[in-house]
């Protein structure tokens, strides 16, 4: 294994064009459909940098923030932006070409966290990365940074699971849209 590579190296575009058999009635593409592709981007990128076979273990939050249309190109673009010691964080941008009108649109990016895969299926080290430029020391500041922010999340979901009493649920949650009819028996 090399000890490091650059963003460069393992950066992967996947193009597809959008058919009907994607669509709802609508014809707007299924949310299902793109996610899969953002899955397959990510394993292609985070493969090729780690020399191994990867596995995902975490999707950031996904946003659509336009419809896909049925006779779009859709464009995803994969770079490592961030790894571990096993595991990498792909960003992914997602964009949209009318190949008529020549319009795009960016629809969506995501992080997804891979981890690669050794022969005895336990996690593989991967190589380090070269960052090159003022972009990829951002990436990867910002990929840090959200790891540390899921840490923090995680804890306080833990916290709340295990500490939660009804009566501070109750005066949280008040002035929400709920009803609550407790079950006296």
């Amino acid at each position: 294994m090399e000890d490091y590579k650059t963003v460069q190296y393992s950066q992967t575009t996947l193009t597809e064009l959008m058919i009907p058999s994607y669509s709802n009635f609508g014809g707007k593409v299924h949310g299902g459909i793109i996610l899969g592709l953002m899955d397959k981007v990510a394993y292609a990128c985070a493969a090729k940098h780690a020399g191994n076979y990867c596995v995902t273990v975490s999707i950031d939050t996904v946003n659509f923030l336009a419809p896909v249309e049925v006779g779009e190109l859709v464009s995803l673009l994969a770079s490592v932006n961030y790894v571990g010691n096993s595991s990498m964080v792909i960003g992914i941008r997602v964009q949209t070409e009318n190949v008529r009108t020549k319009e795009v649109k960016h629809t969506n990016s995501s992080y997804f966290t891979m981890v690669a895969m050794g022969d005895d299926h336990k996690p593989a080290p991967v190589p380090g990365l070269i960052l090159r430029s003022p972009v990829e020391i951002k990436r990867f500041y910002e990929a840090y940074h959200r790891k540390e922010l899921t840490r923090y999340y995680n804890s306080e979901q833990a916290r709340i699971k295990n500490d939660a009493e009804i009566e501070e649920a109750l005066k949280l949650i008040s002035n929400e849209r709920c009803r609550i009819e407790l079950d006296n028996n």
